[in-house]
Protein backbone atom coordinates (compact mmCIF):
# COMPACT_ATOMS: atom_id res chain seq x y z
CA UNK A 1 0.00 0.00 0.00
CA UNK A 2 0.84 3.57 -0.77
CA UNK A 3 3.29 4.80 1.69
CA UNK A 4 2.79 8.71 0.34
CA UNK A 5 -0.80 8.74 2.10
CA UNK A 6 -2.19 12.33 1.81
CA UNK A 7 -4.91 13.49 4.31
CA UNK A 8 -8.01 14.30 2.53
CA UNK A 9 -6.72 14.00 -1.03
CA UNK A 10 -8.97 12.10 -3.04
CA UNK A 11 -7.80 9.39 -5.72
CA UNK A 12 -9.69 7.98 -8.66
CA UNK A 13 -8.82 4.46 -9.83
CA UNK A 14 -9.02 3.21 -13.79
CA UNK A 15 -8.47 0.10 -14.84
CA UNK A 16 -8.23 -0.17 -18.71
CA UNK A 17 -7.91 -2.55 -21.42
CA UNK A 18 -8.76 -2.13 -24.75
CA UNK A 19 -10.88 1.44 -23.97
CA UNK A 20 -10.40 3.34 -26.35
CA UNK A 21 -13.64 4.26 -27.83
CA UNK A 22 -15.01 5.64 -24.39
CA UNK A 23 -11.70 6.50 -22.02
CA UNK A 24 -11.77 9.62 -23.15
CA UNK A 25 -14.92 10.84 -22.51
CA UNK A 26 -14.72 9.33 -19.27
CA UNK A 27 -11.76 11.15 -18.35
CA UNK A 28 -12.92 14.31 -18.96
CA UNK A 29 -15.94 13.86 -16.80
CA UNK A 30 -13.77 12.99 -14.08
CA UNK A 31 -11.20 15.55 -14.60
CA UNK A 32 -14.04 18.17 -14.85
CA UNK A 33 -13.68 18.33 -10.69
CA UNK A 34 -11.17 20.09 -9.41
CA UNK A 35 -11.10 18.02 -6.15
CA UNK A 36 -9.54 15.39 -7.44
CA UNK A 37 -5.52 14.93 -6.64
CA UNK A 38 -4.93 11.87 -8.36
CA UNK A 39 -5.93 9.56 -11.43
CA UNK A 40 -4.28 6.51 -11.45
CA UNK A 41 -4.96 4.58 -14.32
CA UNK A 42 -3.53 1.08 -14.66
CA UNK A 43 -3.65 -0.48 -18.11
CA UNK A 44 -3.63 -4.68 -18.26
CA UNK A 45 -2.07 -4.69 -21.99
CA UNK A 46 -4.22 -2.53 -24.58
CA UNK A 47 -3.78 -3.58 -28.42
CA UNK A 48 -5.79 -0.68 -29.40
CA UNK A 49 -4.80 2.71 -28.38
CA UNK A 50 -6.47 3.53 -25.33
CA UNK A 51 -2.92 4.17 -24.09
CA UNK A 52 -2.36 6.63 -26.43
CA UNK A 53 -5.28 8.78 -25.69
CA UNK A 54 -4.58 8.68 -21.96
CA UNK A 55 -1.58 10.41 -22.98
CA UNK A 56 -2.99 12.99 -24.71
CA UNK A 57 -4.75 14.49 -21.72
CA UNK A 58 -2.42 17.34 -20.48
CA UNK A 59 -3.08 17.14 -16.82
CA UNK A 60 -0.64 16.44 -14.19
CA UNK A 61 -3.32 14.57 -11.97
CA UNK A 62 -3.63 11.62 -14.43
CA UNK A 63 -0.65 8.89 -13.30
CA UNK A 64 -0.88 5.90 -16.05
CA UNK A 65 1.03 2.55 -14.89
CA UNK A 66 1.46 -0.93 -16.45
CA UNK A 67 -0.83 -3.38 -14.91
CA UNK A 68 -0.49 -6.67 -13.91
CA UNK A 69 -2.14 -8.42 -16.58
CA UNK A 70 -3.88 -10.59 -14.71
CA UNK A 71 -7.86 -9.66 -15.24
CA UNK A 72 -9.56 -6.57 -13.90
CA UNK A 73 -9.67 -8.04 -9.78
CA UNK A 74 -6.24 -7.99 -9.94
CA UNK A 75 -5.98 -4.63 -11.50
CA UNK A 76 -8.09 -3.30 -8.97
CA UNK A 77 -5.94 -4.92 -6.31
CA UNK A 78 -3.04 -2.85 -7.70
CA UNK A 79 -4.91 0.15 -8.35
CA UNK A 80 -6.38 0.32 -4.78
CA UNK A 81 -2.73 -0.59 -3.23
CA UNK A 82 -1.39 2.76 -5.26
CA UNK A 83 -3.95 5.45 -4.13
CA UNK A 84 -2.46 7.87 -2.52
CA UNK A 85 -5.47 9.59 -1.28
CA UNK A 86 -7.61 9.45 2.14
CA UNK A 87 -10.73 9.25 0.03
CA UNK A 88 -11.12 6.57 -3.13
CA UNK A 89 -13.23 6.27 -6.11
CA UNK A 90 -13.45 3.30 -8.33
CA UNK A 91 -14.26 4.29 -12.00
CA UNK A 92 -14.70 2.11 -14.84
CA UNK A 93 -13.60 3.33 -18.59
CA UNK A 94 -16.34 3.57 -20.14
CA UNK A 95 -18.52 5.87 -18.09
CA UNK A 96 -19.71 9.27 -17.87
CA UNK A 97 -19.72 11.09 -14.60
CA UNK A 98 -21.56 13.51 -13.94
CA UNK A 99 -20.21 17.17 -12.26
CA UNK A 100 -21.49 16.80 -8.58
CA UNK A 101 -20.14 13.45 -8.12
CA UNK A 102 -17.38 14.26 -6.52
CA UNK A 103 -18.75 16.52 -3.92
CA UNK A 104 -22.08 14.53 -3.10
CA UNK A 105 -20.18 11.40 -2.43
CA UNK A 106 -17.37 12.59 -0.27
CA UNK A 107 -20.05 14.56 1.63
CA UNK A 108 -21.69 11.22 2.45
CA UNK A 109 -17.97 9.66 2.93
CA UNK A 110 -17.60 12.00 6.29
CA UNK A 111 -19.54 9.58 7.86
CA UNK A 112 -19.53 6.38 6.79
CA UNK A 113 -16.93 4.06 4.91
CA UNK A 114 -17.93 3.35 1.78
CA UNK A 115 -20.81 4.91 -0.16
CA UNK A 116 -22.21 3.61 -3.58
CA UNK A 117 -24.10 5.95 -5.47
CA UNK A 118 -27.23 5.34 -8.48
CA UNK A 119 -26.48 5.67 -12.13
CA UNK A 120 -28.60 5.68 -15.33
CA UNK A 121 -27.96 3.08 -17.31
CA UNK A 122 -27.73 3.49 -21.02
CA UNK A 123 -26.00 2.06 -24.06
CA UNK A 124 -23.04 2.61 -25.79
CA UNK A 125 -23.97 5.83 -27.46
CA UNK A 126 -25.45 6.95 -24.22
CA UNK A 127 -29.58 6.59 -24.82
CA UNK A 128 -31.29 5.50 -21.47
CA UNK A 129 -31.86 1.60 -20.99
CA UNK A 130 -33.11 2.01 -17.40
CA UNK A 131 -33.41 5.49 -15.46
CA UNK A 132 -31.94 3.84 -12.30
CA UNK A 133 -30.01 1.01 -11.60
CA UNK A 134 -30.47 0.73 -8.10
CA UNK A 135 -34.40 0.58 -8.97
CA UNK A 136 -33.27 -2.28 -11.04
CA UNK A 137 -31.30 -4.22 -8.92
CA UNK A 138 -33.50 -3.29 -5.65
CA UNK A 139 -30.37 -1.91 -4.08
CA UNK A 140 -29.34 -0.80 -0.39
CA UNK A 141 -27.05 -2.27 2.38
CA UNK A 142 -27.41 -6.11 4.37
CA UNK A 143 -24.87 -8.37 4.54
CA UNK A 144 -27.11 -11.09 4.19
CA UNK A 145 -29.00 -9.55 1.03
CA UNK A 146 -26.25 -8.36 -0.91
CA UNK A 147 -24.36 -12.23 -0.22
CA UNK A 148 -27.43 -13.40 -2.09
CA UNK A 149 -26.60 -10.99 -4.67
CA UNK A 150 -24.19 -8.36 -5.25
CA UNK A 151 -25.72 -4.71 -5.59
CA UNK A 152 -22.41 -2.91 -5.35
CA UNK A 153 -21.56 -1.83 -8.39
CA UNK A 154 -18.03 -0.84 -8.52
CA UNK A 155 -18.11 2.15 -10.91
CA UNK A 156 -20.38 3.71 -8.12
CA UNK A 157 -18.49 3.10 -4.96
CA UNK A 158 -16.07 5.11 -2.87
CA UNK A 159 -14.85 4.43 0.03
CA UNK A 160 -12.20 5.61 2.95
CA UNK A 161 -8.72 4.72 2.80
CA UNK A 162 -9.34 3.15 6.43
CA UNK A 163 -11.15 0.17 4.84
CA UNK A 164 -8.30 -0.95 3.22
CA UNK A 165 -6.77 -2.43 6.13
CA UNK A 166 -9.56 -5.29 6.24
CA UNK A 167 -10.05 -6.02 2.11
CA UNK A 168 -6.19 -6.00 1.39
CA UNK A 169 -4.88 -8.00 0.08
CA UNK A 170 -7.93 -9.70 -1.54
CA UNK A 171 -8.89 -13.35 -0.69
CA UNK A 172 -7.63 -15.53 -3.64
CA UNK A 173 -10.63 -16.75 -5.94
CA UNK A 174 -12.69 -13.86 -6.04
CA UNK A 175 -14.76 -13.31 -8.66
CA UNK A 176 -15.51 -9.56 -7.88
CA UNK A 177 -13.70 -6.52 -6.85
CA UNK A 178 -16.93 -4.33 -5.98
CA UNK A 179 -18.74 -7.58 -4.08
CA UNK A 180 -15.87 -8.37 -1.55
CA UNK A 181 -15.36 -4.16 -0.98
CA UNK A 182 -19.07 -4.07 -0.31
CA UNK A 183 -19.85 -7.16 2.04
CA UNK A 184 -16.35 -5.93 3.99
CA UNK A 185 -17.50 -2.55 4.28
CA UNK A 186 -21.06 -4.23 6.13
CA UNK A 187 -18.47 -6.04 8.24
CA UNK A 188 -15.96 -3.68 9.42
CA UNK A 189 -17.54 -0.19 8.74
CA UNK A 190 -20.82 1.65 7.80
CA UNK A 191 -21.98 1.97 4.31
CA UNK A 192 -24.26 4.36 2.54
CA UNK A 193 -26.48 3.85 -0.71
CA UNK A 194 -26.84 7.61 -2.34
CA UNK A 195 -30.57 7.17 -4.15
CA UNK A 196 -29.19 9.79 -6.31
CA UNK A 197 -27.72 9.08 -10.10
CA UNK A 198 -24.69 11.13 -9.89
CA UNK A 199 -23.58 9.13 -13.53
CA UNK A 200 -24.25 7.17 -16.80
CA UNK A 201 -23.62 3.58 -16.99
CA UNK A 202 -22.94 2.48 -20.34
CA UNK A 203 -23.48 -1.27 -20.99
CA UNK A 204 -22.34 -2.65 -24.19
CA UNK A 205 -21.14 -5.81 -25.83
CA UNK A 206 -17.66 -4.81 -25.02
CA UNK A 207 -18.18 -4.90 -20.81
CA UNK A 208 -16.56 -7.32 -18.35
CA UNK A 209 -19.65 -7.93 -16.10
CA UNK A 210 -22.94 -7.94 -17.22
CA UNK A 211 -24.39 -6.31 -13.49
CA UNK A 212 -27.93 -5.42 -15.02
CA UNK A 213 -28.72 -9.07 -16.77
CA UNK A 214 -29.31 -12.11 -14.79
CA UNK A 215 -26.71 -14.38 -13.92
CA UNK A 216 -25.55 -17.48 -16.80
CA UNK A 217 -23.01 -18.72 -14.24
CA UNK A 218 -24.10 -22.48 -13.14
CA UNK A 219 -25.82 -22.65 -9.65
CA UNK A 220 -22.29 -25.34 -8.42
CA UNK A 221 -19.94 -22.05 -8.85
CA UNK A 222 -22.63 -18.95 -7.96
CA UNK A 223 -22.43 -21.27 -4.69
CA UNK A 224 -19.13 -21.67 -4.24
CA UNK A 225 -18.38 -17.77 -4.73
CA UNK A 226 -20.62 -17.53 -1.48
CA UNK A 227 -19.05 -20.03 0.43
CA UNK A 228 -15.45 -18.52 -0.31
CA UNK A 229 -16.38 -15.37 0.83
CA UNK A 230 -18.26 -15.84 3.92
CA UNK A 231 -14.81 -17.93 4.53
CA UNK A 232 -12.56 -14.98 3.96
CA UNK A 233 -14.97 -12.32 5.35
CA UNK A 234 -14.88 -14.70 8.54
CA UNK A 235 -11.36 -15.01 8.59
CA UNK A 236 -10.83 -11.27 8.05
CA UNK A 237 -13.02 -10.92 11.33
CA UNK A 238 -11.65 -13.36 13.84
CA UNK A 239 -8.20 -12.71 12.16
CA UNK A 240 -7.70 -16.27 11.08
CA UNK A 241 -4.95 -17.37 8.56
Amino acid sequence: MSSNIKSGAISVCIPTFNGAPYIGAQLESILVSPLITEVIVSDDGSTDNTVEIIRSFNDLRIKLIQGPRAGLVSNYELLLSLASGEYIFLADQDDVWFPSKIEVMLAHLHDVDLVVCDCIVVDGQLNVLHPSFFILLNSGSGLVRNLLRNRYLGCCIALRRRLLKHALPFPPHLPVHDWWLGLTAEIFGDVAFINQPLMMYRRHGGNVSPATERSRVAWIKRIYWRINLLSALICRKFNLG
